[in-house]
Parts: C-alpha cells; structure tokens; sequence
C-alpha cells in the first residue's frame, strides 16, 4: 500500500486546495484527483452571480491552471467515481477501471434538489451547479425577454434573481418562508434582503409553494401555486437547497450524519472519517464545532478553502483540530455581505442586535442566545470578520450596548 498514491475525489474548489497544499506542505509521491466533470476542479460562487452576467471570463472560475496539474498531479476529468471499497482501498470509476490508493480525500460536493412536481422536466427549467448549467442560463436570460420565474429564496436563488434584474429580465422570486433567507438569517434580517429585492423590481412573493410547472410543445410557459395563481414565465430556475453527494462514501461503508443535523458525512476533529484512511471536505463534510456543542455541514466557499488545506495537512501526520468558524458572504446588486457563525434556525436565538443604518445597508447584525453571540453579519462593512470572530469566543459575553455601537 505505500507505494499506492494519495487520491482526491471531486471537481471544486474542496479538491484543488486539498491537492495543492498536500504539495505545498511537501508530500512528493504520487497523487491522483478524480474529477468526474470535464473540467479540472473549479470554484462555483461565480456562476450565480458575475459568471452568470457574463462580467466575468471562465477562466476566472479556475484557482489552479492546466500547467500546475500537468506538473503535480495525475488529473482524471469526466470520469466519475463510482464505487469506494475501503478494504481493499480501492475506487472504483465510471469507465469500469479502477484506482488503487493509500489515502483518500473526499470532497465530492453536492446536488441541486430538484422540484418534485408536474413539469419539473419541461424545456426551459434549470438548476444551477456546473459551469454547463451557468452557460445555458446566461444564453437564456441574454436571449429571451419574457418573466423568469425562481421557485426558492435562499443563496443561489437570490443571486440569480439579482443577477437577472441586472441583465434587465423581469423576475418573479417564491419562497415558503415569512421572509426570504429566513432558515439562516432568520426573519429580520430576511426583511433586509427582501425590501433590497423589492426595491430593486422583483415580484416577490412569500409564503407560496409551487403545484406544477406548466408547458406548452414541451417547453416551459409559467408556473402554478398551490393556491392556483398562474404566472407567466419563459424560464424557471428551480433553487430549493442541495443533497450532499454521500453516495460514495455510502458505499464505502463510511459513518453518514442524519438529517436532523444536516447530512454529510461524519469526521471527527482532525476531517478523518471512522476509516482511518479517508478523510472528508467540503460540502460533504460534517465536522464538529465544539464552540456550538454539535456537528455541522458547511455548503459554502471559505469552508471548502479551509477543510481542502486542512484535510491535507492531517493526511500529511498533523493532529491539530479543524476550528475554522462557518463564514461566508453574498453580493446581490450593491450589497455585499459577509457572516461569520452559525445559528441553527430562527428558534435558535433570542435577538438580533443591530449596529449601523439597516435603511443605508450600512451595518453589522449580531443573533444572540442568553447574552453570547452566535453569529455576526457585516452588510457594506468590511474587513471585520476578526471582530466578529472576537466576540463570538469571547469568554465573556459581550454588552448589548457594545454590540450596538460595533464600527
């Protein structure tokens, strides 16, 4: 088995950091990544946003170009893995050959769910998780006129409706929640983002699930709620959250996270799974966070940069703890957002205390639980994630009245 390479499973951003710091902290054997899209792994904030409008090139999306690859590693593109047999420590790929390893990284991603309903397969309705998804969205958002429909008001769902108003196409946004973002932001702060999508011409509606989707020549012409509103659409983006691709380590016999804390697969301090050769990250990953008492999945792009280096670095023999807290941030029109913790849903704090101007979207929001913050949010604010990150570990809990005059 030592003569056998270190293997990373997966196409983003989890996967080329993960490789490129397994080399930079100076692992010299043979390394193997196995990417099943036909791509070499990639990072996918853009595609909801500038890719998607076009305001930003391809090449942008790539964080490790052709020429690192060729030199430091044996990069498998379009063939997926398909089977894991971590007796025998062996994968197996969609082209019926298979791959002898040492070590094991996981970081094979997520799915997009898609929308269980009549028409769901019609012409004309997309998910969005590839670069191949971004590329037919932006040739139908730059071609049609007519009204896109967004059936889901979290990340990527605002994101793109953002994105759509800003290349001029008439968005109509549904969500099941009071407020849009209202399973992580809770409902205030979910007001935020919803007056800055109103304010910006988008037809909101809250508190709406969809029946069907309808068509016409096999081609998508609208949607139906519940409620048996029909409203025109050319497009429908379907962006109702994404399933962890566990299949792999599934079938690896590999410890999976239940629903209730939010899937993945389980890892412990250091992302080594309960095999003692595998290690987990990105999307996939579910760590723990003994700051909040509990494991978590993290879905978003620091988290991948942070367990792809850190995996590396504990396959490598190092036993330091991941103690990276879940960050992440938006941009929709002119807003930009960064949030630093977590809150486990709206019934998971006691109050939002707000710093700042909300109306100027200009400020800071803190969700706190018996005094100690949770978790902090920076609207138009920047460069202050070690402030917030100070007063969630601080052993004292901090003063309403210092939360209040946060700058």
């Amino acid at each position: 088995m030592s003569e056998a390479p270190i293997v990373i499973v997966g196409g983003g951003l989890a996967a080329a950091k993960t490789a490129q710091t397994l080399r930079d902290e100076g692992y010299g054997g043979d390394l193997v990544v196995v990417a099943g899209e036909p791509h070499r792994p990639y990072e996918r904030p853009p595609l909801s946003k500038d890719y998607l409008r076009g305001d930003a090139d391809r090449s942008a999306l790539f964080t490790v170009d052709e020429d690192w690859y060729r030199e430091h590693a044996d990069l498998r593109t379009g063939v997926p893995a398909t089977g894991l047999d971590t007796a025998a420590h062996r994968l197996a790929l969609a082209d019926g050959s298979s791959l002898d390893y040492a070590k094991l990284v996981l970081a094979t991603g997520s799915t997009p769910r898609a929308l269980r309903v009549p028409g769901a397969d019609l012409r004309g309705v997309h998910l969005l998780r590839t670069v191949e998804d971004a590329d037919l969205l932006n040739a139908r958002l730059k071609d049609g006129n007519g009204r896109v429909a967004i059936v889901g008001d979290g990340w990527i769902g605002m994101e793109v409706a953002a994105s759509a108003r800003q290349m001029g196409r008439d968005v109509t946004l549904f969500g099941m929640g009071a407020q849009p973002l209202e399973r992580v932001l809770g409902p205030e702060m979910g007001l935020v983002f919803a007056q800055l999508h109103l304010d910006q011409g988008v037809d909101l509606r809250r508190r709406t699930e969809i029946a069907r989707i309808l068509g016409e020549d096999g081609r998508a012409v609208g949607v139906e709620t519940t409620g048996g509103e029909r409203v025109e659409a050319d497009l429908v983006l379907v962006a109702v959250g994404v399933t962890p691709n566990t299949g792999l380590a599934a079938a690896g016999g590999l410890e999976l996270r239940g629903r209730d804390l939010g899937g993945g697969v389980a890892v412990d301090r250091t992302l080594r799974t309960g095999d003692p050769d595998v290690w987990a990250a990105g999307d996939i990953a579910s760590a723990p966070y003994p700051h909040y008492g509990r494991p978590i999945r993290v879905e978003h792009w620091q988290t991948a940069i942070d367990t792809g280096v850190h995996a590396a670095k504990t396959v490598l023999g190092s036993d330091t703890a991941f103690d990276k807290l879940p960050y992440f941030f938006t941009d929709q029109y002119d807003l930009g957002m960064e949030y630093l913790g977590f809150v486990a849903g709206p019934d998971a704090y006691d109050a939002v205390v707000v710093s700042g101007d909300v109306e100027s979207l200009e400020f800071a929001a803190f969700w706190t639980k018996d005094g100690r913050v949770l978790a902090g949010m920076a609207v138009n604010t920047w460069d202050r994630a070690g402030d917030i990150e100070a007063l969630i570990r601080a052993e004292t809990p901090p003063a309403e009245d210092a939360l209040r005059s946060f700058r």
